[in-house]
């Protein structure tokens, strides 16, 4: 087939139908059907025109039926109904492009309509094609031959001058109950194509038809799927796809839609909280407690919203919204269902009131929970580094790291440098040049001049020192422009006893920051050690001058 809508004949029925060459045949259902007909016009933003089509009401409540095409690039759609009185398109409830068909609503409190045939015709009967325009008479056809496509739905093939037919108009079974709906012809076909109203009718919104390209093509607003953990995927899914002015839409048209639901309210609590609006949050976080429904899920999003605005956003102060306020909220969800997450928020928020002991003793109750994690032990680790407990501040990052076997995964690689860091804070320095280096393998790609500077620390520290100069020199490498690097070299050059290399190195510091004092400071050292006592000396005044107080000694035991 031609036509652009035709695919193998395995999906789709074909019914081939002639028209009578005689009179048009008058219908006594033609006068009333032809009430609900009506014509679609959509606009873009400018207001310009954009397409233009036959429809036809399907529902009292303004539901309706035509082709999808006119609604792509539109920003704004009317229908014209057979009175001539024009009503805006309120929503699109579904859209089929292969098939080109779309279901949507119009802003009518109620309408005259047609039912949908509920089955597919069969061979033989008559089919009536009714006019855009009120009259009392219909073009007759036959079904020839029919096919099934997407289960019980059929696809229309009519034998018609191309002329004689407009796609979107309603095509009717004997008794007036709508058929199906004719396709757009091709200008070289020379037979036309209809489609299920049955199957356009069923069309809804589902959770990902946001993401749906056709839809994406239209910017007249779409409903939201009836059920209402579909409803909850579109939220989710249009959070990161929708700019904030469609968002906010259609965040609005979810609590219209499911008025008993918290999510709804809770959802906009989060998009007015986002946006500084802090008052309108609140209110609609109370609003989400008092449908009574998931309250224990509600007080624990409430106290997460007051903890993550003081955490992340605490200017502009929201005199309400404290950590006390947080805490009650949490406190109120772990009361009304003991989960471990309402536990673990109080401790996030204990942590944060600087009530260290308090959170240690709630994240000690989650070890043997569901949720202990590398994650968890971190997290409490850091209760135990606050309050000076060094021993148990090791011991937790060392549970933290054992969750994890060698060889390890990138996911351990927070923890092993967390370890590192504590370790080299706590003396002990080779254990943490070995975390160090796990960390490296596992980060390869990621590590920049400050790691391997910290490496050096460790090694230095472990009397590495030939692994320390080769990552000061690395960092060197990563990082040529921080003098701290330099002096860092110079002073273990001096220290191993490398004094040539530390009196270069002194050199490329002076060069890089003429007025910074640990170069001059090693570089006299480096001269004095030498043999060089007198040029050495000079540098050394020249740190004293720049502020260095360390020079003054080693004037003094090398001036004699």
């Amino acid at each position: 087939m031609k036509n652009k809508h035709i695919v193998p004949s395995l999906l789709f029925v074909f019914l081939l139908l002639t028209i009578a060459t005689c009179p048009a045949v008058a219908q006594p259902w033609v006068k009333k059907a032809s009430k609900s007909i009506f014509t679609l016009k959509t606009f873009d933003a400018q207001g310009t025109l954009v397409g233009s089509a036959p429809g036809v009401f399907v529902g009292t409540g303004g539901e309706a039926l035509s082709l999808f095409a006119p609604f792509r690039g539109a920003s704004r759609a009317v229908v014209i109904d057979a009175s001539g009185k024009e009503w805006p398109v309120e929503v699109l409830l579904g859209a089929n492009d292969t098939y080109d068909v779309a279901r949507f609503r119009v802003a009518m409190k109620k309408c005259p309509a047609v039912v949908v045939a509920p089955e597919r015709a069969r061979e033989g009967s008559a089919v009536w094609l009714l006019p855009l325009r009120e009259s009392k008479q219909a073009q007759e056809g036959r079904i020839r031959r029919a096919e099934i496509f997407n289960g019980d739905y059929g696809y229309y093939t009519l034998q018609l001058p191309v002329a004689s037919v407009g796609g979107g108009l309603p095509l009717f079974d004997d008794e007036g109950r709508l058929l199906a709906l004719m396709q757009t012809p091709m200008s070289a076909d020379t037979v036309s194509y209809a489609v299920s109203a049955r199957f356009a009718d069923s069309l809804q919104m589902s959770g990902l038809s946001i993401n749906d390209p056709a839809l994406r093509a239209t910017d007249i607003r779409k409903a939201l799927p009836r059920d209402f953990s579909q409803a909850q995927l579109t939220l989710f899914v249009a959070a990161s796809s929708l700019d904030s002015a469609a968002y906010a839409q259609l965040v609005d048209d979810f609590i219209a839609q499911f008025p008993e639901e918290p999510e709804g309210y809770v959802t906009r609590a989060q998009f007015a909280a986002g946006s500084d609006r802090y008052a309108d949050a609140d209110a609609d976080m109370e609003r989400a407690l008092q449908t009574g429904r998931k309250t224990d899920e509600t007080h624990y999003s409430y106290s997460r919203l007051v903890y993550q605005k003081l955490i992340y956003q605490p200017e502009p102060p929201y005199e309400p919204w404290t950590f006390d306020r947080a805490l009650q909220e949490a406190e109120a969800a772990y009361g009304e269902k003991p989960l471990p997450a309402y536990r673990q928020q109080q401790a996030y928020i204990l942590f944060a009131q600087q009530e260290y002991r308090r959170a240690a003793t709630l994240y000690d109750s989650l070890f043997s929970s569901p949720l202990r994690s590398s994650e968890l032990f971190y997290e409490a680790s850091r209760c135990h580094l606050a309050l000076a407990d060094t021993t148990a501040y090791l011991a937790l990052l060392d549970s933290a790291v054992s969750l994890f076997s060698r060889p390890y995964l990138k996911e351990a690689a927070p923890y092993i440098l967390a370890r590192a860091q504590g370790r080299m804070d706590a003396g002990r320095y080779r254990d943490a040049t070995a975390d160090f280096n796990d960390y490296e393998q596992l980060m390869a790609q990621q590590v920049n001049d400050h790691f391997y500077y910290l490496r050096f620390q460790a090694e230095q520290g472990g009397r590495l020192f030939q692994q320390a100069l080769n990552d000061i020199t690395k960092a060197i490498d990563l990082n040529p422009r921080q003098e701290l690097y330099y002096a860092e070299k110079a002073s273990l050059e001096v220290r191993v006893g490398l004094y040539d290399e530390a009196i270069a190195t002194a050199e490329a510091c002076i060069a890089l920051a003429p007025d910074y004092s640990d170069g001059h400071l090693f570089l006299g050292l480096a001269r004095c050690l030498k043999g060089q006592k007198a040029e050495g000396i000079k540098s050394l005044q020249r740190a004293r001058e720049l502020g260095d107080t360390q020079a003054d000694g080693l004037i003094e035991k090398y001036g004699k």
